[in-house]
């Protein structure tokens, strides 16, 4: 084979290993294909719902402020009616999932969306913020079992992304937790 052909033939195998993966993902994506199982394992809210207009007041009084210095992701969790010891043991998961976070932990901030709770009960389990939905934005994702959690993670700028039913398992949402704030 002579050196210009042999160059022709590399030159076009360069093309197909660097163009081969654009037109695969297009073939894939024209196709609608998509993979069985994801990298999450709470829901994905599809599409993303917008919560950045809602209204929802902390204990202190002040609103809940989306744009912050530390790029924060807020966990809200939702308790049904009548949130005992054991829905008090789940909000107590949430803090634990935040600490194990370690570095990043800062960046996640737990807020429990409850009009009847009293903000001693969480005294105990700071930095949880107790707060309320003003506006009922989030009523559709609450449980309505009494002392059962639901809950739900809204990116810095006020977008639902991932919502967990009442029996989540910490250890799985902690691993969705550090690949968002990464």
């Amino acid at each position: 084979m002579n050196p210009i052909t042999r160059k022709r033939i590399g030159l076009i195998l360069l093309f197909a290993f660097f163009l081969g993966p654009f037109v695969a993902a297009w073939v894939l994506h024209a196709i609608d294909w998509r993979p069985a199982h994801t990298r999450n394992y709470g829901t994905l809210i599809q599409p993303p719902k917008d919560i950045s207009a809602a209204r929802f007041v902390l204990a202190d009084g002040q609103s809940l402020q989306w744009k912050d210095a530390d790029w924060s992701w807020t966990v809200f969790a939702l308790p049904g009616p009548g949130c005992g010891e054991r829905c008090l043991a789940r909000i107590d998961e949430l803090r634990r999932v935040r600490l194990s976070l370690n570095q990043n932990a800062y960046r996640v901030r737990i807020v429990v969306l409850d009009d009847a709770m009293d903000a001693e009960r969480l005294a105990p389990l700071k930095p949880v913020e107790l707060g309320r939905d003003s506006d009922g934005t989030l009523a559709d994702l609450r449980p309505q079992g009494s002392d059962e959690v639901a809950v739900a993670f809204a990116d810095p700028h006020g977008f639902l992304a991932l919502r967990y039913p009442v029996d989540f398992d910490a250890g799985r949402m902690r691993k969705d937790l550090a690949r968002l704030v990464k």
